[in-house]
């Protein structure tokens, strides 16, 4: 009954917004934090009054004060920044002026070393384009929790996603500017990549939990402070090589801080290089800048310039089937080949997209401020590829113009030039044919780019253009975006948090000639299509374009979105709640700049507009039984509308919107259990998503389409799922046993479940059809969602010695990882031939096997980390090591059913085959890998 008394008690002055002041006096704080090391000013501290809505944030120069109302008599300081233990400091408040002088905190070097690890690494799973991983140095930032410090650090190469959740549903910011893309909602990390060292100062909110700056998702807001006065005075140089992403690492930093006159300024610069890394021909070139001002006009005005540019090249890696990873093994990609002795690499991926950004910061008082920012982006992203297509114009007996040629698919890892392709006929295998075709990959099985150049000579010489192009998919982005955002300590015990937002995209989509390998024209035309429907422009039919010229589509996408959120915290001893509202406004329109011959009326020009009003709302209590005993409560349900990418279903041709489009609903429940003792802390939490009417898109080839009435004739299809359900439920844990003042254990791991919880209806679009096809449900109910393992386990041990060195080492494990199915192969289609009328020797036994969902193989993997620092006068020299997967374990990250076969016969017919032609392709793991670096601190 006292404890009920007690939270009633707590609960009631939640309601009490300016009232509660009866155990407050006037009184002051002070103080300055150093770094234990070093001696220098800590800026960017945060330094909180337990108990009490009081929070303030060191200057540049490490120092702090509070004011007014502060409660009185013994109180608990908390001063917190990343890369520095967190320290608790006892403290006496009286009616007088107090001044604690100096503060020391301890720098966490092995976060430290981690993040600079951590954060370029994983630059692979950071392309979104491979499936929306969530960021894993905004985990790191919530290192000194056990269970995402293992997600970022062990899970990662793994593709582990948390609870799940696609990077879409995390919040990315940057001096409080949202950077997450209209396009995928996912935020693009190459834009600021090969900044460690001034991405530190980063702020975590671990899912709904609630952040100054935004309302944020359920994957957690993530906002990183690149101002020039939050970096402590001083410099880094450090080289690194490994052998994952890249080979080679330069980077250098310098701040100075905040001087006498006001001015801070702080410069960063890296270069990361790789000719290949552990997976063949992946090329990596990237370049990184960095500049911040700022000018302190006043105690109460401040104004911050920040400008980052990153471009960055990187060759990708091709998903491969079971046959070619057999015979050529986990390091095999068929994208590249030599040419004149240097690698060349088909598909690769270019970013220059510069950053410029400005911050105002007004402090009202010693208790409310408002920082408004203004942020504008540009520059362009591209994906090569080659095209081969290519064909000539010719008169056909009747005086109709014909077009003819074409190449030949050059991916040496293509079907039909695998020996599986050679065995199809399974009454009469071609041995011989397949033979010579396993021999010929063994020996080289990679791109052939001088095949490429006399190919089109000799087209050419007879008179055509070119078969063979290199072009880029371009996307040209010009994004300026707005902030204003408010933080107001209302009385002792709440906090008012509020922010509007304001972002517009314009964004130039089109394809661009790189390369024609030697000769000087293309033909801008679709090959397989016949007559005007075969000219990508009506407006200029028949036109031939040379290398830059833009061909095959052009369109322009618009995005707008305007938002506010507003927050509420409450703080008290045993209580700790929140209330948190959002309500946006988004819009978005296509303009076709082509009029596509398939598409003539609904190609050329503005789509319809499409709006979106939106809203989310949360809420969370932490109910604290005593220091050591914590329960959390997360709730919270938001719709979000759909991305730029899901709206249109053929953007590149035309302006046909996704039918039924409407916003997705998201719930999520988190109900969690801290606790810390002298002999175990840690925490378990269970957590509950639900995902509703959601929408897809994919576009493939396919055969056996019913209705079409040319048998097994291959389309190119646009395929569309609205209506998506989905539930992730589970739990996660760590905990973390301190055996001496040394050396601790820790285990951590999660046990979830994720799959679809409805049967979406689907239908397809293409050129090879005139009207949409209609297939009704696609039976996914029940099946599990793709990306990364659902369960995953670690145990470990750290040793951190008082001499600065440290050594850790972990075993993972992972399971529960399912493949992508392909969700044509569960409609109607899959049971009706190509007359319509249902297949005859259908059995429901065998077509369950097939429809089944793979489930990837278990597997372990050994990790060891260490490093060392040495202090030289006034100067640090450290050192860190990384190997991952000690063991070289084989495994498989994830992987698709590809969308080939899409009914019963067809699909039957390849997996009864001692290797499918149409099998799943898999993305395989890395064997051991190493990273190592060298740093001076000075």
């Amino acid at each position: 009954m006292d404890k009920f008394l007690q939270v009633r008690r707590e609960l009631l002055l939640l309601l009490s917004f300016y009232s509660f002041t009866a155990s407050a006096q006037t009184a002051s704080l002070e103080g300055r934090v150093l770094d234990e090391q070093t001696s220098k000013p800590v800026p960017g501290v945060l330094v909180k009054i337990t108990g009490t809505a009081f929070l303030k944030e060191t200057d540049a120069e490490g120092h702090f004060s509070f004011s007014g109302n502060l409660p009185l008599g013994e109180q608990l300081l908390e001063f917190s920044r990343s890369t520095y233990f967190t320290k608790r400091y006892p403290v006496i408040i009286s009616e007088e002026q107090k001044n604690l002088k100096t503060i020391y905190l301890k720098p966490d070097l092995l976060e430290v070393q981690q993040q600079t690890a951590v954060i370029s690494l994983s630059d692979q799973e950071l392309d979104e384009e491979d499936g929306g991983y969530v960021n894993v140095s905004g985990l790191l930032q919530a290192s000194r929790d056990i269970f995402l410090n293992a997600a970022a650090f062990d899970f990662s190469p793994a593709f582990f996603r948390p609870r799940g959740y696609d990077s879409q549903y995390s919040t990315l910011l940057i001096n409080g500017v949202e950077m997450n893309k209209f396009f995928n909602g996912r935020p693009q990390w190459s834009n600021w990549g090969g900044l460690n060292d001034v991405q530190r100062n980063q702020v975590f909110s671990r899912g709904l939990d609630p952040s100054d700056v935004a309302f944020g998702s359920i994957a957690g807001t993530t906002n990183i402070i690149m101002r020039a006065s939050e970096y402590a005075p001083g410099g880094k140089i450090s080289l690194a090589a490994a052998n994952r992403a890249y080979s080679g690492r330069l980077m250098g930093s310098y701040h100075t801080g905040m001087n006498e006159a006001g001015w801070a300024f702080s410069v960063s610069v890296a270069r990361r290089f790789a000719e290949e890394s552990y997976i063949e021909g992946s090329i990596y070139d990237a370049n990184s800048f960095f500049a911040s001002v700022e000018k302190k006009f006043s105690e109460a005005h401040s104004l911050n310039f920040t400008g980052f540019y990153t471009p960055n090249i990187r060759g990708k890696n091709s998903p491969n089937t079971r046959e070619v990873y057999d015979l050529k093994g986990n390091r095999y990609n068929s994208y590249w080949g030599l040419q004149e002795g240097e690698i060349r690499n088909s598909r690769i991926r270019k970013i220059q997209e510069p950053v410029f950004m400005l911050n105002h910061i007004w402090k009202f008082s010693d208790r409310t401020s408002l920082n408004t920012n203004l942020a504008y982006q540009f520059g362009k992203v591209g994906n090569s590829r080659i095209d081969y297509g290519g064909s000539r114009l010719v008169t056909g007996p009747n005086g109709e113009e014909i077009f003819v040629g074409g190449g030949s698919n050059p991916d040496p890892a293509y079907y039909q030039k695998m020996p599986s392709y050679f065995l199809q006929n399974t009454t009469d295998p071609d041995y011989r044919s397949a033979y010579l075709a396993q021999e010929d990959f063994l020996a080289d099985g990679q791109l052939d780019w001088q095949a490429l150049y006399l190919a089109n000579q000799t087209s050419m010489a007879a008179g055509g253009n070119a078969l063979y192009v290199l072009y880029e998919d371009r996307s040209d982005d010009r994004q300026l975006s707005a902030s204003s955002i408010l933080l107001s300590e209302l009385n002792t015990h709440l906090t008012l948090n509020a922010a509007l937002n304001f972002r517009v995209l314009e964004s130039d989509n089109f394809a661009n000639v790189l390369d024609l390998f030697g000769v000087q024209a293309w033909l801008d035309v679709d090959s397989f299509s016949e007559g005007s429907e075969a000219q990508n422009n009506l407006l200029t039919p028949n036109r031939l374009v040379g290398e830059d010229d833009r061909f095959k589509y052009s369109y322009e996408l618009s995005a707008e979105t305007v938002d506010s959120f507003a927050q509420l915290q409450y703080f008290s001893k045993t209580v700790d709640s929140y209330v948190g509202a959002e309500a946006f406004y988004t819009r978005y329109l296509r303009n076709g700049l082509y009029q596509n011959g398939n598409f003539p009326e609904n190609s050329l020009g503005k789509s319809e507009l499409l709006d979106f009003w939106n809203y989310g709302i949360k809420s969370g209590l932490v109910y604290k039984f005593s220091g050591r005993h914590i329960l959390d409560l997360d709730v919270g349900y938001f719709t979000k509308p759909p991305t730029l990418q899901n709206s249109f279903s053929n953007s590149r041709q035309n302006n046909l919107v996704v039918q039924n489009l409407e916003s997705e609903n998201v719930t999520s429940i988190d109900l969690g259990y801290i606790f810390r003792s002298s002999f175990l802390k840690g925490r378990i939490t269970g957590f509950y998503g639900n995902f509703q009417d959601g929408t897809e898109l994919s576009f493939y080839f396919a055969d056996g389409i019913s209705g079409l009435g040319r048998g097994n004739t291959t389309a190119f299809v646009q395929e569309v799922l609205t209506g998506i359900d989905r539930r992730h439920l589970g739990v996660e844990f760590g905990f973390e046993v301190p055996v001496t003042s040394t050396l601790k254990l820790k285990a951590a791991g999660s046990i979830g479940e994720y799959i679809y919880s409805s049967n979406p209806r689907l239908y397809l679009t293409s050129d090879d059809f005139t009207e949409t096809r209609e297939l009704g449900k696609s039976f996914l109910r029940n099946y599990h969602v793709p990306g990364g393992p659902q369960r995953v386990g670690q145990i470990g041990f750290e040793y951190r010695d008082p001499d600065y060195w440290w050594i850790a080492s972990t075993f993972n494990y992972f399971s529960h990882a399912f493949i992508d199915v392909a969700p044509l192969t569960r409609t109607k289609n899959f049971v009706t031939d190509a007359d319509e009328l249902p297949i005859v020797d259908y059995d429901p036994g065998t077509a369950k096997n097939l429809l089944q969902q793979e489930q990837l193989d278990d597997y372990t993997l050994l990790n060891l980390v260490g490093g060392k620092s040495w202090r030289l006068k006034d100067k640090y020299v450290g050192v860190f090591f990384s190997i991952n997967n000690l063991l070289d374990s084989e495994y498989v990250t994830g992987g698709y059913e590809q969308s080939r076969n899409v009914n019963y016969t067809l699909l039957k017919e390849d997996r009864e085959r001692e290797n499918a032609l149409f099998g799943p392709k898999y993305w395989f793991g890395l064997g051991t890998t190493y990273y190592a670096h060298v740093y001076l601190r000075f």
